[in-house]
């Protein structure tokens, strides 16, 4: 079963393939989506789906807290997250 984790704190320079590779090293990312704003202007956090709990697992253990483009991200589990 998939696990969505939350990713905040992003550099403005992350992109959605940027993001997908970073997780990638922790299991399969079946999709990403930076969220945006109303007016449509990238924002600075993302929605990361891993195919299995425990790459999502490793991933956040792997990445939170984690230095990205001079910023420190932070990665959990989307408990209960309206996703679009």
């Amino acid at each position: 079963m998939s696990t969505t984790l939350y990713a905040s704190n992003l550099p403005l320079t992350a992109t959605e393939e940027t993001l997908a590779s970073k997780f990638a090293k922790f299991g399969c990312v079946l999709s990403v989506r930076i969220e945006h704003d109303a007016s449509g202007t990238k924002g600075r956090s993302a929605f990361v789906e891993m195919q299995t709990a425990a790459e999502a697992k490793r991933a956040i253990q792997g990445l939170n807290l984690a230095s990205f483009d001079g910023r420190l991200v932070s990665v959990y589990a989307a408990v209960n997250a309206v996703l679009k």
